[in-house]
């Protein structure tokens, strides 16, 4: 999944799995563990499900029959299987060719269960169980959901998609509804005639049937989690191609086809690529890729085996609206799902603990193949700044390990997050720095090989890389993901002799919020190297160490950015590099300047530190290190919030920095320019844009009297501006595009944009209308965020407000990170009070994570404020010139 759910409210134990079955078609028919958490009774075990669905869309509800063959293991009057939001018509169960032994459903909606009472002992053996019964369709991507937008010829549509990870499956089923529950799945809806159905595999029939409908019954599936299972039905168009034995498609809504080519060239390029890495083929007949529009709170696309899901506006490439940057994050979203289709759906983490075995290896993947195929995409430069966010969350006591405890509905939301993602990707770059790109793939294969329709834990991962030859790799990945935090590498004074550098380090432990707690303790691979010379490695363990490097030019430590830790210099080491940094590669230049910036913000040193290499930037950089430039002297704008003399300073740096480098890219996309460039020029704009750059206001103010006329790449940059800057009448203008936008990215994007004005009345004018039927219900909460980006205190006094109506607007597996993050941007002390008041009133103790990371945030950067802006005006002071 691309993130940004659901399990019992009540605590799940730890139970001894079922024992495996013999292998049916050479696949296992359970999976062996030894103990899984779960929260049914180990009673039974599914083995096959055939289900037939008819939706009734236009009142968003449907029926279902569900044929479930179960092996009964242990003798039980009862069966519990999960459900959510289902009512029960009738319930029956035989052996053999017995006779149907009628049932009765008890449902418990508090932990999302329905027990199946028959008023006589099972014995052990296998059963037939048949279940009528019905359900509701979602407006909001949780459990089965309707999209609505508009045909090609401006009537409306509505189509309806599935999305069941973590644990929404049994709001469309009621099923053994946990990953280690594995089974296959013959699935069949009946739609009306005119639209196409879809699910994960092909469909082996269709039946016409009366008024003007028809039963379409897909192929059956492989083994695997209810979580993976998808269907979706609407008036779709369809692109495809075949990549060796496999047909790979693209599904969208009809009249969009000519905007999904740039994914099936991207999906057809990337299985074959991962058909060689993992060295196991993708094993279905086909693999398609589904786009819905509208968007979620909680993620952006689903791995579901065969069927991907994916929200049109990163899948669908609009020429009226998409970016550069969004037309590579197309690959890059392809590459991420795909490789869920063995790391997640081929081989499947026995529990959401493992959540991470997912997403950090999707997300990792989706990095080298993006380097593999794009080298000129700054990938290598991007996974830094995926570090970064994960370092930046995992400092403060808030954060928690990667392998984590996942017991409760909201912890299984709160588990799709920064340190799962972006942690996860991270350390496992680290990982294949020690094994080495060889052995590291030869241990993935040899791990899928193994685990192939069956459940696991992250330890068999480490054993199967340890046995391809990774000697000591289990020791360095039980330290980075079964705790949480970041070491701190201390550089010692450094000597040079005989032409080597030697230098003492220490390993203590970075903190945001208690500097002065116990460090924990790490084995760290380190990489060092002087300027120049060849890189050499070490394992930092106990605490200390001492390196020895060729060479006697400065000492670079974490040479290619590839560790997860940050380094701190002597005062004259980082000296040294500040003055040799326009020589260092692209990546060490964007490691040295976050690291830094880092460590001064947190108080490990003065902040004229970071800022010196801040200015150290040269004025020809990489693009991704330009951004990231831009993007630090944008967040010490707005530590200035209300000292408007010293914001005109910075805001007039930003223009003479980075105005020259705008010109020289131009307002306007250059034909045959490179991608770096071209991606640059928009965070350009946005960012000048906002400090009140009187160059990019002007132009602008422009561009907008002819909306039509500006370059769809740039369309929303340049409205961004507009938008920040308007008064009534253009936020009049803009609400006028919104309404009148043909495709659904585009009207998304309009609407993002009226919350993004800095006028609090043209703000509150925003949130007042997410709450009418107008923007649609899966656009609301987005215009919401976008208002509390500028206005935090406005957004979140307005959603306490209007808690049950905003509620009906986001999806629930992502509610309570869209609360907190409501909080992120704010100014004033107080909003920590009602988080914390929210939080006490609504959420249970075990649930607050996202809430108290956002407070925790708050409280840090209150306390710091003073000194940050008293180092800042000094280190301004002294470079007046």
């Amino acid at each position: 999944m691309v993130r940004a759910a659901l399990l019992s409210a009540t605590m799940l134990a730890a139970c001894p799995a079922a024992a495996q079955a013999p292998l049916a078609n050479g696949q296992p028919q359970q999976d062996t563990i030894d103990s899984v958490v779960t929260q049914l009774p180990r009673t039974a075990v599914p083995r096959h499900y055939a289900i037939e669905v008819t939706p009734d869309a236009p009142n968003l509800r449907f029926s279902g029959r569900v044929a479930i063959d179960v092996d009964v293991v242990k003798p039980t009057d009862r069966l519990v299987l999960n459900a959510k939001e289902l009512t029960f018509d009738s319930v029956s169960i035989r052996a053999g060719s017995g006779a149907p032994k009628p049932g009765t459903a008890t449902i418990d909606p508090k932990a999302q269960t329905v027990t199946l009472a028959f008023g006589s002992q099972l014995a052990p053996g296998r059963y037939r169980l048949d279940i009528a019964y019905r359900g509701v369709i979602h407006q909001q991507a949780n459990g089965f959901f309707a999209l609505d937008s508009k045909a090609p010829d401006g009537s409306p549509r509505r189509s309806l998609f599935t999305q069941f990870e973590a644990a929404d499956a049994r709001a469309f089923v009621p099923s053994w509804d946990e990953p280690d529950y594995k089974a296959r799945w013959d699935l069949s809806v009946v739609a009306p005639a005119n639209l196409m159905a879809v699910g994960n595999m092909p469909a082996a029939r269709t039946e016409p049937l009366p008024g003007n409908l028809k039963r379409v019954t897909f192929r059956q599936t492989p083994l695997m989690s209810s979580y993976l299972l998808f269907l979706g039905v609407g008036d779709f168009g369809r692109i495809k191609t075949m990549s060796g034995n496999t047909e790979v498609a693209i599904t969208m809504g009809r009249g969009n086809e000519a905007k999904a080519q740039t994914a099936l060239d991207a999906e057809a390029q990337v299985l074959t690529y991962y058909n060689q890495y993992f060295g196991t083929p993708y094993p279905l007949p086909k693999l398609e890729n589904v786009a819905g529009p509208g968007q979620s709170q909680f993620f952006g696309a689903m791995e579901n085996w065969g069927a991907i899901f994916t929200f049109e506006r990163i899948l669908l490439d609009d020429p009226a609206i998409t970016t550069d940057a969004e037309r590579q994050a197309i690959f890059g979203v392809q590459a991420h799902e795909m490789a869920h289709q063995w790391f997640g759906d081929l081989v499947t983490m026995a529990w959401w603990d493992d959540l991470w075995l997912n997403e950090g290896f999707a997300s990792w993947m989706a990095n080298k193949t993006t380097q593999h195929f794009h080298p000129d995409w700054g990938a290598d430069v991007e996974h830094v700044a995926s570090r970064e966010e994960a370092l930046d969350i995992d400092a403060f006591a808030t954060t928690h390990p990667i392998v984590q405890s996942v017991r409760t509905v909201e912890q299984a939301n709160q588990a799709f997050d920064t340190i799962t993602y972006s942690k996860g990707e991270s350390v496992l770059t680290m990982l294949e720095g020690f094994a080495g790109p060889d052995v590291w793939q030869k241990g993935i294969q040899a791990y899928i090989a193994a685990h192939k329709y069956r459940n696991t834990r992250t330890d068999d991962l480490w054993h199967a890389v340890e046995q391809a030859g990774a000697a000591g790799i289990t020791q360095i990945a039980h330290d980075f993901t079964l705790q949480p935090g970041v070491p701190l590498i201390r550089v010692g004074a450094a000597s040079c002799a005989g032409g080597s550098t030697t230098v003492s380090v220490t390993q203590g432990q970075f903190s945001e919020d208690k500097p002065d707690a116990a460090p924990l303790r790490w084995h760290v691979p380190v990489r060092a190297m002087t300027l120049g010379g060849a890189p050499m490695r070490a394992i930092v363990a106990n605490g200390s160490g001492e390196l020895k490097v060729a060479g006697c030019a400065p000492l670079l430590i974490n040479a290619g950015q590839t560790g997860y830790y940050r380094t701190l210099y002597q005062p004259d080491q980082i000296a040294q590099l500040t003055k040799a940094y326009a020589s260092l590669a692209p990546v060490d230049q964007y490691g040295l300047l976050a690291d830094n910036l880092a460590l001064a913000s947190a108080n490990y040193q003065p902040m004229a530190v970071g800022l010196d290499l801040l200015a150290a930037v040269p004025a020809d950089a990489q693009p991704k290190v330009t951004e990231l430039a831009v993007q630090e002297w944008s967040a010490l704008y707005q530590l200035f919030d209300g000292d408007a003399a010293t914001q005109a300073r910075i805001a007039a740096d930003m223009s003479a920095r980075f105005g020259p480098v705008l010109q020289r890219l131009g307002m306007a996309p250059r034909a045959g320019e490179p991608v770096l460039e071209a991606t640059l020029r928009p965070v350009l704009i946005r960012a000048l844009g906002r400090v009140g750059d009187q160059t990019v206001t002007a132009e602008a103010r422009r561009l907008f009297q002819d909306p039509a006329s500006i370059p769809g790449s740039l369309k929303s940059a340049w409205l961004r501006v507009v938008a920040e800057n308007a008064d009534a009448a253009t936020w009049d203008r803009l609400h006028a595009l919104a309404k009148g936008a043909s495709g659904a990215v585009e009207r998304s994007t309009f609407y993002d944009l009226l919350g993004r004005t800095r006028d609090p009345a043209l703000a509150q004018r925003a949130l007042d209308l997410s709450l009418t039927d107008e923007p649609g219900p899966t656009i609301s909460s987005d215009m919401i965020g976008a208002v509390a980006n500028r206005h935090s205190e406005l957004a979140l006094d307005f959603v306490l407000a209007h808690l049950d109506r905003v509620r009906q607007l986001t999806d629930t597996s992502g509610w309570s990170r869209f609360i907190a993050r409501l909080g992120e941007s704010s100014h004033q002390p107080t909003t920590i009070d009602k988080l914390d008041a929210y939080a006490t009133a609504h959420v249970a103790a075990t649930d607050r994570k996202p809430i108290d990371q956002t407070i925790a945030h708050l409280r840090t950067r209150f306390a710091r404020q003073a000194r940050l802006q008293e180092q800042t005006r000094a280190w301004l002071a002294a470079h007046a010139s």
